[in-house]
């Protein structure tokens, strides 16, 4: 199966806060809220959601192809995604431009302040679903420039290419004219449990709605695990429990890498999202959104040792061979 991943391509500013935000948030001073916050740490690392899902899905024995926009900044990164067997003949630089920027900051609690400056990403709607050779058989459209999600929305419609939607962190950006074009006619929707709440309020629909019209709904829960929506049936998935929490960023991401292998392999969807779950796990545990690094065989190992009580491990081993 060609699998085309759009999206986000980052260089990621990771911080570490050593307090809680929320001891620090005032309930009844948030107009005028104006916080500065001593972090303990920063590193940079390779992030974005298109290549933290292609990286993922590589390291699990897949190949799929990127297409995205980046800075003259992108050559080492590039050569890191191949090196890991991503393809990115649909990358394309963006001259004058930078790789798009990602400041994020965790507090001990694990919450997350975030910010993002697009650089060459905005310039992601000179891109074309229907310039791609060969054509793809599935589109994973996630965070991007708001109009090019919404043009490689109506190009998928339009060629009758399955599209995955997750528009996650734009969901706060864009109206709900934008999502609910996106939404309608998707393949499946791809969100965590705070986005689906604000997905319903923007677009008007309820989850009910949601439910009967998307085929496939997959929403993460954090701790909580995950639920997947599918074939009028509800999957309740649990987390892989970690061997210890390195950085939480781009677990999301790895979960949908591993959802994304399973369905390509046939396999059914509690095993699939139980797939996704470890995918998330292995990031959790690792420094950065790509910092993780696992080979098939060591993956199916802990998989059967985690979930061989739940799943025919033996149909999840035939699906990596």
């Amino acid at each position: 199966m060609h699998v085309v991943i759009t999206g986000s391509v980052a260089f990621d500013y990771l911080m570490t806060f050593p307090g809680r935000f929320k001891d620090a948030i005032l309930a009844d001073r948030l107009d005028s809220l104006s916080l500065s916050f001593l972090v303990d740490s920063l590193v940079k690392r390779r992030g974005g959601v298109a290549p933290n899902v292609a990286y993922s899905l590589a390291l699990l024995g897949e190949h799929p192809t990127i297409m995205a926009t980046v800075g003259e900044d992108f050559a080492p990164y590039g050569k890191a995604l191949e090196a890991a067997g991503v393809d990115i003949s649909g990358i394309k630089v963006i001259a004058g431009e930078s790789t798009a920027s990602f400041f994020v900051t965790t507090d001990r609690a694990l919450s997350q302040i975030a910010s993002f400056y697009p650089g060459a990403m905005a310039s992601a709607a000179q891109l074309s679903i229907a310039d791609l050779n060969p054509r793809p058989d599935l589109v994973l459209i996630s965070p991007n420039a708001p109009d090019a999600m919404r043009k490689y929305a109506r190009e998928c419609r339009e060629l009758g290419i399955p599209y995955w939607y997750d528009p996650s962190q734009q969901i706060a950006r864009v109206g709900g004219d934008e999502l609910r074009e996106g939404v309608d006619g998707a393949a499946a929707l791809l969100v965590n449990e705070y986005e689906f709440a604000l997905l319903q309020e923007k677009t008007g629909y309820s989850a009910e709605h949601l439910l009967a019209n998307i085929p496939l709904v997959v929403v993460t829960r954090g701790e909580k695990g995950a639920s997947i929506y599918a074939e009028g049936k509800e999957y309740t998935i649990p987390i892989a429990p970690p061997r210890h929490v390195e950085d939480p960023t781009g677990a999301g991401d790895a979960f949908r890498a591993g959802v994304l292998k399973g369905y390509m392999r046939g396999l059914p969807w509690d095993v699939a999202g139980r797939l996704g779950a470890l995918t998330a796990t292995y990031c959790l545990e690792a420094s950065g959104t790509q910092g993780q690094h696992y080979t098939p065989e060591a993956f199916l190992q802990r998989f059967c040792e985690t979930f061989g009580r739940d799943v025919p491990c033996e149909a999840v081993k035939a699906a990596f061979e």
